[in-house]
Parts: C-alpha cells; structure tokens; sequence
C-alpha cells in the first residue's frame, strides 16, 4: 500500500534538498564574511586604504595624472568588426 499525504516521501526528499542548499550558502557567505573581514582590516591601514582607492575606484591626488594603459587583449571586440 501507498499512501500519499502532507508527509510524503516527495515533500520530505524536497525539504530535504533545500536544507542542503541552505547548508550550502552558509558556509558560502562564512566565508565570504571571513573574507570581507580580512579586507576591512587591511584597509584601516591607511597607506593600503589609498592602495585599494587608486586600483578600484582610479582616485587621484590633485596633483597626479592617471593614465588608464588597455591591452589589446584585453579589450572586448565587437562581433561588427570581423
């Protein structure tokens, strides 16, 4: 005999995969938060502070110039072009 109800062997194997993908993005985002403390304590330095300004965000002193060098490697080509 089979007996199909609100506690079948379909919905425990469904909560079942949900909880392991729950388990899953926890230990994603530990990480990630683990990760993200290390970077906030390395940036109270201020000399890596101004490090990560400069390579992130291409912030300046007044008195400096950036000059932003692409590749042409690096540089996405357009389907038009070939």
């Amino acid at each position: 005999m089979l007996f199909l109800d609100a506690n079948s062997w379909f919905t425990h194997r469904e909560l079942d995969q949900e909880i392991k993908e729950l388990k899953d993005n926890k230990e994603y985002y530990k990480k990630e938060i683990i990760k993200d403390q290390k970077d906030i304590k390395t940036l109270k330095d201020s000399n890596e502070l101004e490090k990560f300004a400069r390579e992130e965000y291409f912030m300046k002193r007044d008195d400096e110039e950036i000059y932003i060098i692409e590749y042409e490697d690096s540089i996405l080509k357009n389907e038009d072009d070939d």
